[in-house]
């Protein structure tokens, strides 16, 4: 069974949630011991850390997730009704493609029954198994990387923390309908990299950019299905790690809304922490990060692609060659543009769509602008 691939949690862990208080956090978790296995139907979230990190060459430190469990389970829940369990650690096999396996199929086991994993790397080509994870459920996949870097390798290079893009992008079955990067610093990528992401009609967004406003991540979010966090993207004066220094980078408060972001969609269906160097100072950073991605879970709406489009104001608007359709949400007030599907195409979807877009994207258009990420959409579809 998938699940013999998990390790309980640490016996220093489960004594240590034993001596908290029933308001904190690790009292209301499900925990896989050696007397007991969660019951999967009966959760909504399953924390699982995975201790691998041999692609790693920065990091100096095994991977130990003892104190962010510590410092998690210490935390005081806000007024959420999720059911969490943590599923305990999946060790690094006898080589990292017996780790990738092994998580491939816990994690496809858990989202089939509408669980949502949150992993704690390891090192970030753990994304490469989370998106394998995808394979056996037939759907296009979005991949959401908060990455100071592409992460892009040279097409025979082995699959590395630094490369695991490269190898989504190019193996079969190809699953992937769109890449988006928020918090890419330029001298960290190549412009050749920068012109391969416009090449393939993916989406990225500088660092200043989501810092000067961090509210345009959240249609991106809004249209992911897995999202992967670098550590390396939070700067060290944040993150507290002195290992691989980085004097810029999104603060603590911009990496927890954009967890936040990640956790209120209704389509995230998996979410990942990677490359960290398991230290105390970052232990904090990313409980905070779990904490509001769970935080966001609790505000989910449930609507598209869940809600009918009766419910939705519905905005048209002509430009010189196309007619625009943007649906509002009466519940949220939250904005979407139709992608129409073309019969004589190629349609990856087969369908017409909804993409997330916002408030401003609808009065450029009224002003005759035609939103980027609509054209892109269009031509990935198209493809």
């Amino acid at each position: 069974m998938e699940f013999d691939f998990l390790e309980p949690v640490n016996d220093v862990v489960v004594k240590f949630v034993g001596g908290l208080s029933s308001q904190e956090l690790g009292s209301k978790v499900v925990f896989h011991t050696q007397e007991q296995f969660p019951d999967i139907e009966q959760i909504n979230i399953a924390i699982i850390g995975v201790l691998e990190d041999r692609t790693n060459i920065n990091m100096i430190n095994e991977v130990n997730l003892t104190a962010v469990r510590k410092k998690l389970y210490s935390m005081f829940p806000g007024n959420w009704d999720a059911s969490i369990a943590d599923l305990g650690d999946i060790l690094a096999g006898d080589s990292v493609e017996d780790t990738y396996f092994a998580l491939k199929k816990v994690t496809a086991s858990l989202i089939k029954n509408k669980v949502i994993p949150i992993v704690l790397g390891g090192s970030q080509d753990l994304t490469y198994a989370l998106y394998r994870a995808y394979d056996d459920l037939e759907q296009m996949v979005n991949l959401v990387a908060v990455d100071n870097k592409f992460d892009f390798g040279k097409e025979n290079e082995s699959v590395s923390a630094n490369s695991y893009l490269t190898k989504i992008i190019i193996d079969e079955p190809n699953n992937l309908f769109n890449y988006c990067n928020i918090g890419y610093q330029t001298y960290y990528n190549s412009q050749e990299e920068i012109d391969l992401i416009e090449k393939l009609f993916f989406d990225a967004y500088r660092l200043g950019e989501i810092s000067n406003k961090i509210t345009l991540a959240e249609p991106v979010f809004r249209d992911a299905d897995l999202v992967s966090i670098d550590l390396n993207s939070v700067k060290s004066s944040a993150s507290g790690n002195t290992v691989t220094f980085e004097p810029n980078g999104f603060n603590g408060k911009e990496i927890c809304a954009l967890a936040r972001y990640a956790g209120i969609s209704d389509k995230v269906s998996s979410f990942g922490v990677f490359n960290h160097n398991s230290t105390m100072a970052e232990s904090v950073i990313i409980s905070q990060i779990v904490w509001y991605f769970i935080e966001g879970f609790h505000y989910r709406s449930k609507e598209y692609p869940f809600g009918s489009r009766a419910n939705y104001l519905k905005y048209i608007v002509p430009l010189e060659d196309e007619e625009l359709i943007f649906y509002k949400s009466d519940k949220t007030d939250r904005w979407w543009i139709e992608i129409p599907f073309e019969s004589n195409g190629s349609n990856k979807l087969k369908r017409n769509t909804l993409l997330p877009c916002s408030y401003d994207e609808y009065l450029a258009a009224c002003n005759q602008e035609l939103p980027e990420r609509w054209w892109k959409a269009q031509r990935k579809n198209a493809l």
